[in-house]
């Protein structure tokens, strides 16, 4: 019986002393990274694209309270292909961010707004677009002490494109 309690002593000791560190939420500025797939849709007349591409992300954020961050992203979404033609968008996004923590686990909702740039080419010719438009998305981040894993899913809504949206993976990492 002893030396199933020391076992079990030793195999906790180590969760036990990272349990805390693990769980508390890491506050301050943060840089990150992320890749995933884009997926655009425009219909503007002669022109239907509908397609995926990998796209990537830069991502500076500060979170002054565990349940509260504001978030700046660079996005490009790829080039995407479809019938001879090619559409390729990049934004700037501003969001704030919501976060729930649950233990090591953050769920999180954000919205704010994205600088667009999108840019179709086609036989028909082409059309360069800028705008600034609502953004939004959900996500689910594990956090291990200065160091998070996200997976997020985040919808543009475009002026120009009838559908914009991203499944990414990333990582931050806060700095205190």
């Amino acid at each position: 019986m002893r030396k199933s309690l020391l076992l079990a002593a030793a195999l906790a000791g180590p969760a036990l002393l990272l349990g805390p560190g693990a769980q508390a939420a890491d506050n301050g500025f943060y840089l990150g990274a992320g890749v995933g797939q884009a997926n655009v849709d425009i219909d503007a007349g002669p022109v239907d694209v509908d397609g995926d591409d990998t796209g990537f992300k830069l991502i500076a954020g500060f979170r002054p309270l565990d349940f509260l961050a504001v978030e700046l992203n660079y996005i490009d979404f790829g080039k995407v292909k479809d019938a001879g033609a090619q559409v390729d968008v990049s934004a700037i996004a501003a969001f704030a961010v919501g976060f729930l923590p649950v233990g090591p686990v953050d769920l999180y909702a954000k919205a704010g707004v994205a600088n667009s740039d999108a840019s179709l080419s086609s036989p028909f010719g082409g059309a360069d677009s800028d705008s600034t438009d609502f953004a939004y998305g959900v996500g689910v981040q594990l956090r291990f002490l200065s160091l998070s894993a996200r997976l997020e899913y985040e919808k543009f809504d475009l002026d120009d494109v009838d559908d914009l949206n991203m499944l990414t993976l990333g990582f931050t990492y806060t700095f205190l």
